[in-house]
């Protein structure tokens, strides 16, 4: 049997083969492309069991098996499954955009919205209903014939694009390799890190040291590397990733040029003024404007810190470091130099207080404390050797929840952290259908036999990956429309992952969750202290930093014309004159690894990492009112935040869970930008 076709538990991935792919989907397709028929030829008017549960069976049938598809093609990409999955892409791609283009199913909605049943059914349900109809408009569904054929083929284009971006930034990333033999040019950088690169330099049949562009091996170079050339020459094969400076066939450029392009022309279509105006129409912010405006006045509160910060580097790097100009490849390392002299304090420091056997734990027991539950080894069929599975129970043993946990980094799997669902909570007749979701890091490896070591940066990472998991996971809505993560607004769909990362400064969190990787001790309160005081150390730059991608991509896709004299790079360079105090070299190639907007979700959409952070911040305020491990404040935020998930709007699961609107005050606070 197909192992793609098996919906009876957890995805076989042992078994998948990327032969495995067009047969599933092929024939899923045309299974509910069947269904649709009958439920289109039947004249009896709509009703929720009739009409939408059958639609519901069969696209989570289909989701279920395209999805770990696609999850193979992020963490286990070989060219035969990148093959295979970007052949099936278009058929997907096309599918979902017939049945939002389908007046006659959007009618069916219409009828069952106007109908007597629709007024009994609960609040999800009535919510479910209400966005159907909104997406079938963003659909296309009331476009003439030609255009519908026209929306169609952008779609099917547009999949195809991202697809092929994500794929040249892979191929670009780890297409490059430096190989340095002599051991005095490696001055600086931590032993784990020298090792985790002679292991690297070994697998590859190399003497020395072998560094790549993975974040592993990366930032450490950049952060701790005395060797200034050394720095350099990474920093530019970084920053000029899949551009025009390295292979044709890998270059972004005019694939970013033409997604843009189309997605101005889909906004044309469906009669708004811009893609901007799209993207919010399933979002909390309501206009273009509003976002830019939101964005410049968080700006000019960080900037004077920002200017400040910088000025600052300078003068360290100038005094203490001999750098008369700082360059760009300076920065990490001149920072890491001024924060050791002024906290007496280094990362590398603080990173041997963090092993991996330590943070788990640590993290689970907080979550365990907060919700009521508890976090259990399990087992399952993984895609991957290092993967690992988990068991969340409630405090009566029943499974509330699983998750999937693919902690380092490698060759075949894509940058960044993320999670991913992998089965949604819904009621059946057989009962409640348990929720599975992905989590995704790409951290460093063990080395020398020893647990894995992460930073303090990585911690939060984890942290915030486990947050989207939560929110997931700890559902209690029974209809899969709006369960856990699914219809919350996406300008919201960060706060339950940037409220986890508060916990990373508690004392009585990370106390009990760190272990020195030499020694049997715990973090000492003095290092915590020095750390919480460089809590918010160059916190200007970064928020600015932030602020710049998100001003840039909301005004290329609301107030920029693709080809219409001014490029790309241009518009960035405009948004950094206006919001920036430090600017990359010329030839640094930002936009082209930018791939939340060009590959992932967030097109128009990445402001919401700092609106939701308002939402995050000020939510994470009541914990600090009344204790931050009170479970009663943990048992509110599970049942207004968590467990309502999509069934109702962002902003009313926020009042309900704070008993007002947010305000801004607890981010800067938060930042230290008060």
């Amino acid at each position: 049997m197909n192992p793609l076709l098996d919906f009876t538990g957890l995805p076989r991935f042992a078994e998948i083969k990327p032969e495995h792919v067009a047969p599933a989907i092929d024939r899923l397709l045309a299974e509910n492309r069947a269904l649709i028929e009958r439920l289109l030829s039947d004249s009896a008017p709509p009703t929720w069991q009739d009409f939408i549960v059958p639609m519901e069976d069969a696209n989570e049938r289909l989701s279920r098996a395209w999805g770990p598809v696609g999850h193979l093609n992020a963490v286990m990409n070989s060219p035969e499954l990148r093959e295979a999955y970007n052949a099936t892409l278009p058929k997907i791609t096309q599918y979902y955009a017939e049945l939002g283009q389908n007046l006659a199913l959007f009618g069916k909605f219409k009828a069952l919205r106007n109908g007597p049943e629709f007024a009994g059914l609960s609040a999800a349900r009535k919510r479910i209903v209400e966005n159907e109809l909104r997406d079938f408009r963003l659909g296309g569904a009331e476009l003439p014939e030609d255009r519908k054929a026209r929306y169609l083929e952008i779609q099917e284009r547009l999949a195809a694009l991202s697809s092929r971006f994500s794929d040249n930034l892979l191929d670009a990333t780890n297409d490059y390799t430096l190989v340095i033999e002599n051991r005095d040019e490696l001055s600086g950088l931590p032993e784990d890190v020298l090792q985790a690169a002679q292991e690297a330099a070994q697998e590859k049949e190399k003497t020395g040291w072998l560094f790549t562009l993975k974040a592993p091996s990366y930032m450490p170079v950049m952060q701790f590397a005395d060797n200034r050339t050394l720095r350099e020459a990474m920093y530019r094969a970084y920053g000029t990733r899949a551009s025009e400076f390295g292979k044709p066939e890998q270059d972004n450029t005019p694939l970013m040029d033409e997604i843009v392009r189309l997605r101005g022309e889909e906004a044309s279509l469906l009669g708004f003024a811009n893609y901007g105006e799209v993207s919010l129409a399933t979002k909390m912010a309501e206009s273009p404007r509003q976002v830019a405006t939101f964005m410049r006045e968080l700006a000019q509160r960080a900037r004077p810190f920002a200017k400040k910060d910088l000025s600052e580097l300078r003068g360290f790097a100038r005094a203490e470091l001999g750098l008369a100009e700082l360059q760009a490849w300076d920065i990490a390392y001149a920072s890491e130099k001024l924060r050791e002299q002024r906290y007496a304090f280094s990362e590398q420091e603080v990173k041997q207080y963090f092993p991996e056997d330590a943070v788990l734990p640590g993290m689970f027991r907080l979550v365990e404390t907060l919700y009521g539950l508890r976090i259990v080894v399990s087992a399952a069929p993984v895609w991957h050797e290092d993967v690992r599975f988990f068991d969340i129970c409630d405090a009566q043993g029943q499974l509330v929840g699983q998750f999937y946990l693919d902690m380092y980094a490698r060759s075949s799997k894509r940058g960044g952290a993320w999670m991913d669902d992998v089965i949604g909570r819904r009621r059946l007749a057989s009962g409640i259908q348990t929720p599975v979701a992905y989590l995704n890091c790409n951290f460093s490896p063990p080395v020398g036999g020893k647990p894995a070591v992460f930073t303090h940066d990585e911690v939060i990472t984890l942290f915030h990956e486990f947050g989207h998991g939560l929110h997931h996971l700890l559902t209690e809505v029974e209809d899969l429309a709006v369960s856990g993560i699914n219809g919350v607004e996406w300008d919201a769909v960060e706060l339950p992952s940037q409220f986890m990362e508060n916990f990373c400064w508690e004392w009585d969190v990370l106390h009990g969750m760190t272990r020195h990787s030499e020694a049997d001790e715990k973090l000492p309160r003095a290092l915590f202290d020095k750390m919480l005081s460089a809590k918010n150390f160059q916190s200007g730059l970064q928020t600015l930093r932030q602020i710049e991608f998100s001003l840039f991509d909301m005004l290329m896709h609301s107030s920029f014309e693709a080809g219409g004299g001014k490029s790309i790079l241009e518009l960035l360079d405009e948004v950094r004159a206006e919001v920036a105090v430090l600017i990359p070299p010329a030839f640094h190639r930002f936009p082209h690894s930018f791939s939340h907007i060009f590959s992932g979700g967030y097109a128009a959409g990445y402001y919401s990492y700092k609106w939701a952070e308002v939402l995050s911040a000020d939510a994470y305020s009541l914990f600090e009112e009344n204790g931050v491990l009170n479970p009663d404040v943990g048992a509110r935020f599970r049942a207004e935040i968590l467990a309502v998930g999509g069934s109702r709007g962002a902003m009313d699961s926020f009042n309900a869970f704070r008993g007002r609107e947010p305000n801004i005050d607890a981010l800067l606070r938060h930042n230290g930008l008060l």
